[in-house]
């Protein structure tokens, strides 16, 4: 047994050579690194080595019908040659492969990443509503601005915090408070950047919704 094993090794290093060279002389001229033919080699080699592992993935009794019979064997080099041979195929269909399919994952990520970021800039509000918050006393601060908001400015925000939904569409909000287009995305524009209201994007379109400044401004109002 340990004749045939020895046997077997030296079959599989003499194809793996041989393909290697083989391989060289077919694609050496496309890499003219100097270490290109150690590297053909050695992957022919690893190559042909790897037979005996796909035999037995395959439930094949090729390695131990070799032995004491020349006709298997020489199946058995065959096999070994067509490996190293297709070596350079083979890593490069994988490298592919692997390439491909990291692009394809890092695409999916990326969805994945911006779906989250939509998600949680709508959650976002949601929190701030159903979140108590420690707020004591009087706050002339809230005071001073609710007095520089005008009738428009005061009809939007309540609009924003008693309607029915959270997120409001535009058309919605000109709808309830009987205004112009214009004059309604003038006046959220405002209270967006005064950070009284805020917006987000998402599947279905653009919605506003009040922020909890904009709910302790309101409060201080009434």
């Amino acid at each position: 047994m340990a004749n045939h094993i020895f046997i077997l090794a030296t079959v599989m290093l003499l194809a793996g050579i041989f393909g290697g060279l083989v391989n060289f002389y077919l694609y050496g001229d496309k890499d003219p690194d100097s270490a290109s033919l150690p590297r053909f080699l050695v992957v022919g080699v690893g190559a042909s080595f790897l037979v005996p592992v796909v035999l037995d993935m395959v439930n094949s009794e090729l390695v131990l019908e070799s032995q004491g019979d020349p006709s298997q064997l020489l199946i058995f080099t065959g096999f070994c040659l067509v490996s190293a041979l297709l070596s350079r195929f083979v890593i490069d269909n994988m490298s592919d492969r692997i390439l491909n399919e990291a692009n394809v994952a890092r695409q999916r990520s990326e969805e994945v990443e911006q779906d989250l970021r939509i998600i949680q800039n709508e959650l976002l509000p949601l929190i701030d509503t159903e979140t108590e918050k420690d707020m004591s006393g009087y706050d002339p601060q809230m005071a001073n601005v609710s007095e520089e908001l005008d009738t428009t400015s005061t009809q939007i925000l309540k609009i924003l915090s008693n309607g029915r939904y959270i997120f409001r569409s535009l058309a919605g909000v000109c709808r309830e408070c009987n205004q112009e287009e214009s004059t309604v995305l003038k006046t959220l524009h405002v209270l967006t950047t005064r950070s009284l209201a805020g917006k987000v994007s998402g599947k279905n379109g653009v919605r506003w919704h009040i922020t909890e400044k904009g709910r302790r401004v309101l409060e201080n109002s009434l």
